[in-house]
């Protein structure tokens, strides 16, 4: 057995919950995050490939806003009938950064994940100043109750549970 090999076998047999962290999942929590379009010639290891209304498009994998930045949220029934969609409020830094951001990449794709699944994208057509984002469809009761969890609805202090 190689040196690396027994360092790795140690290190997952004394840390039995590492594998589960490295999953991305942990404790349950609902996971929101938008990825900006990019351009197909930025770095392979920097870039993911989409389908984006029919054609190939590649999105940053840093996300632009993600869970940590939402204040509140207000979950509404999608107009396609299947599952959610959300109005998302955004706490003043990340509101600042989302308008300077919106600002500089009018006229390209915005993609919303949930838990790492692609639920919706958008395209930017002007600055977005007020702080509010939505996803307009593909999110599920499960993951709205998780998000419940961690975030208060548009109107209340504290989240639900």
């Amino acid at each position: 057995m190689t040196p690396s090999r027994f360092v790795a076998i140690a290190l997952l047999a004394l840390c039995p919950g590492f594998p589960a962290l490295a999953g991305g999942k942990k404790d349950g929590k609902s996971g929101i995050s938008f990825h900006l379009q990019a351009d197909p010639t930025d770095n392979p290891k920097m870039i993911f490939a989409q389908m984006t209304n029919g054609q190939q498009v590649f999105y940053r994998r840093s996300p632009e806003v993600m869970t940590k930045d939402i204040s509140a949220f207000a979950p509404f029934d999608s107009e396609d009938g299947e599952g959610f969609g959300t109005l998302l409020q955004l706490k003043s830094p990340a509101r600042n950064r989302l308008a300077a951001t919106t600002n500089a990449n009018v006229n390209r794709w915005l993609l919303a994940m949930v838990n790492g699944r692609v639920v919706d994208a958008v395209i930017i057509d002007k600055q977005i100043d007020d702080g509010q984002m939505v996803i307009w469809k593909g999110i599920g009761q499960s993951e709205i109750d998780a998000f419940d969890a961690q975030v208060p609805r548009i109107g209340e202090k504290k989240p639900r549970r």
